[in-house]
């Protein structure tokens, strides 16, 4: 032990008294060979003489002390390849979408149209054999269920050797009552979703899928009683294994009658996708709970397309917790004033609230006028985010589109709009928007909460009619594209929603309150699209210079003064007497324009005994139609104040009585009207004049290709009747007993359960 004891110390002497050499550093070699851009066999880089001997001059360098310009980390470059982006950044290598079509066949029917889908697809594509390394895309596989190994598809993405390819899964899968290939494929997707050992969305890789299903009708009529009951279940699984990338509608055709028709529409909707998925990498963006896989989604609240809404929250709620981005009553002016005052002094004070309550009773002069033009809904404003925050687009400083609740209802089958039943329109291809979201009333049932703004005369920047007409059609066919994977949604109705034919200028706020209100119609009309108009019967200049739209609409919400004042709470001061001008107006346009009366009945409002009191105004009117309808309840803010409760809203045998009371204070006058059509859905009943009423049935009905052929013969103020445009008899289940639903749609409850209709 001693004498390790010595050499160690003997060992520490000598390196501590030892010279040491500089470290020498190494050229990391995969930089010379980078730039040769070449690995050797072996795995070790090919190293030139050269290379070699500037490595010995740099360690020489480094040796004699020499310094060196400092250079910093290259860059590798070479055969190492890096993963894609699809956005296309530069150095990186395109992806390849490749599409597998998915097939199930019993009599070989399947297959052949399945492989002319693949290459029908593959040429709108661009991805022929010619051109595959000049297009994204690769040609399209079909494959049959029968023969592939579920495993190496469905529980993970394919494996392939070219490792730059995203998958879009294709189904083509006829539905079968006896035992097949079907139920098997259809028991592995659901085990391998409820297998604890895999991840219950092992297919989310994938870009996206689709499925388009075969049935027969005769078979088979309805999809409750089985009509392409086996692609439906594979569209649900499916939806739960990708983690909710279905990419476009589920399609179904009949073998026997529109299964072509249907299959084109599919494939061509296909087609827009997947050029999106090019230029995009991603599916867009959904409503909540787009390409929800569960089939028992709830609805949304009901709203838009005249939904007339209740709403109720206690004071405490009301006015607890506001933040900036409250949105406040203009009630509460002063209010808001105070708040809007800053400590600071050098801070710059909140935009100018400049409000008008009435057009009369005040004359100022020029002198003390400050004209201040402002935008009525500014990007930065309160009243913009909360706007947005509930579902609308803001096209330019004061116009917006929503999509309407009966337009996502339609297109997964489940009903539509009274206007359907009443009048034709498919709710599917209507775009609910307003030119002007400013209004001059403050109704107590309004179901946009107060935060639209409020004024008597226009006194904001006026955007052009162009810029309106095109950014709501544009943001009405975003808001239909991002209900592609929405479940249920019909892939024929999806392709018809598409093309715009109907605008219901009815979203909220006052269309007619907008200066260039005709120049829009006319844009509207350009285009074959039917214009419904909706007014509040405050102001008749604009209403009298109204041009022909295809119907006319005023809101009647009382039948007297002091009814009107507690419902609509005008802000003009002469609102009855203009409330009355309109009726005059709409009494000498019905003999050329199709003119509504909209009653929304408020329990405890206007439903006891003004029956009389509604008959006069008809009277005074002599409007076309009369729509009652009752309000639809929404438990949210503004309401509170006026003490409206859900027992305002009154049950729709309640609705009825008043129908048939009003029809009998009609007739004992001696007009002309009968309960012609209901939608108890909407609990809305429509009354008609007998002008409409021919060989013993009604046509409420609208002939809209007559409308636009009549304008263009005419003009915008050229002379036709209603009648001219009358369209044919009102379909039997919509007519007063038969409920008004559409028979070919399935009603549901909010756990998507079918429910019998009304």
């Amino acid at each position: 032990m001693s004498t390790l004891f010595v050499l160690s110390l003997l060992r520490t002497y000598l390196h501590s008294t030892q010279q040491r050499e500089p470290l020498r550093v190494l050229q990391k070699v995969y930089e010379k060979s980078a730039q040769n851009g070449s690995l050797a066999t072996d795995g070790n880089p090919k190293v030139s003489e050269k290379e070699d001997k500037s490595k010995e001059s740099e360690s020489a360098g480094v040796e004699n002390g020499k310094s060196r310009t400092k250079q910093g980390p290259k860059r590798i470059k070479g055969d190492i390849s890096r993963r894609a982006s699809r956005n296309g950044e530069a150095g990186s290598v395109a992806h390849k979408i490749q599409a597998l079509v998915f097939y199930s066949s019993l009599t070989a029917s399947t297959e052949k149209i399945t492989k002319s889908l693949a290459q029908e697809l593959a040429a709108s594509l661009g991805c022929t054999d010619d051109e595959e390394f000049d297009s994204a895309f690769l040609p399209p596989k079909v494959l049959d269920l029968a023969e592939v190994d579920y495993d190496e598809y469905f529980i993970t993405p394919p494996k392939t050797d070219y490792e730059q390819v995203d998958f879009f899964y294709l189904f083509a899968i006829p539905s079968y009552n006896i035992d097949s290939i079907n139920d098997n494929f259809l028991e592995h997707l659901k085990e391998t979703h409820h297998d604890f050992r895999i991840d219950t969305s092992p297919l989310a890789p994938i870009l996206g899928y689709s499925v388009f299903g075969f049935g027969d009708r005769e078979g088979w009529p309805t999809e409750e009683e089985g009509f392409c009951f086996q692609a439906k279940e594979v569209d649900k699984w499916m939806a739960k294994l990708t983690g909710r990338k279905r990419a476009y509608p589920l399609g179904m055709g009949d073998w026997k009658r529109d299964g072509k028709e249907r299959l084109l529409e599919w494939r061509t909707g296909l087609t827009d996708v997947l050029k999106q998925l090019e230029r995009t990498g991603s599916l867009g963006d959904g409503v909540p709970g787009s390409g929800d896989p569960l089939e028992s989604d709830d609805e949304e609240e009901a709203e838009d397309d005249g939904e007339v809404v209740v709403e109720e929250v206690s004071i405490s709620k009301a006015t607890k917790g506001r933040g900036a981005g409250s949105i406040e009553d203009v009630e509460d002016i002063g209010r808001i004033m105070e708040m809007s005052r800053t400590d600071d002094p050098g801070q710059k004070p909140a935009a100018t609230l400049a409000i008008d309550f009435t057009s009369e009773g005040k004359q100022v002069t020029k002198k003390t006028v400050a004209v201040t033009i402002k935008e009525m809904v500014p990007k930065s404003s309160p009243t913009y985010a909360a706007l947005t925050k509930q579902g609308y687009s803001i096209v330019g400083s004061h116009s917006g589109v929503k999509i309407c609740r009966w337009t996502k209802s339609a297109l997964r089958g489940r009903g539509s709009c009274y206007k359907f039943s009443f009048y034709g329109i498919n709710s599917h291809q209507c775009m609910e928007s307003t030119p002007s979201l400013s209004c001059s009333n403050k109704c107590v049932f309004c179901w946009r909460h107060g935060t639209n703004p409020v004024g008597t005369t226009w006194r904001w920047v006026v955007d052009p009619p162009q810029l309106i007409f095109d950014g709501v059609k544009e943001n009405h066919y975003k808001k239909i594209k991002m209900m592609r994977g929405v479940p249920g949604v019909r892939a024929e109705r999806f392709a018809e929603a598409m093309r715009i034919r109907h605008c219901a200028l009815s979203l909220v706020g006052e269309p007619i309150f907008y200066p260039h209100i005709n120049e829009f119609l006319r844009l509207l009309h350009g285009e074959r699209i039917s214009s419904f108009l909706v007014c509040n019967a405050q102001h008749p200049d604009q209403l009298a210079a109204l041009q022909h739209v295809t119907q006319l609409y005023v809101s009647i919400d009382a039948s007297n003064r002091e009814s009107l004042r507690r419902i609509d709470r005008p802000l003009h001061r002469d609102f009855w007497e203009r409330f009355q001008r309109c009726l005059d107006i709409l009494r000498e346009r019905r003999v050329r324009q199709r003119t509504v009366f909209r009653l929304t009945l408020v329990k405890g409002f206007n439903i006891d005994d003004e029956a009389e009191g509604y008959a006069d105004l008809v009277e005074r009117g002599l409007p076309c139609f009369v729509e009652v309808k009752g309000v639809t309840y929404c438990g949210t803010s503004t309401s509170s104040s006026a003490g409206l409760t859900m027992a305002n809203v009154p049950f729709y045998q309640e609705v009825c009585d008043f129908v048939v009371a009003l029809e009998k204070a009609l007739r004992k006058r001696g007009l002309a009207y009968g309960i012609a059509a209901e939608h108890a859905h909407s609990c809305c009943i429509l009354l008609a004049s007998e002008r409409f009423r021919v060989d013993g049935r009604w046509h409420t009905l609208i002939d809209y290709d007559r409308f636009f052929e009549l304008l263009e013969e005419k003009g915008p103020d050229g002379e036709f009747t209603p009648e001219d445009y009358m369209g044919p008899p009102t379909p039997e289940w919509a007519t007063w007993g038969n409920g008004g639903f559409d028979p070919r749609d399935q009603r549901v409850d909010k756990k998507g359960r079918p429910i019998e209709a009304v």
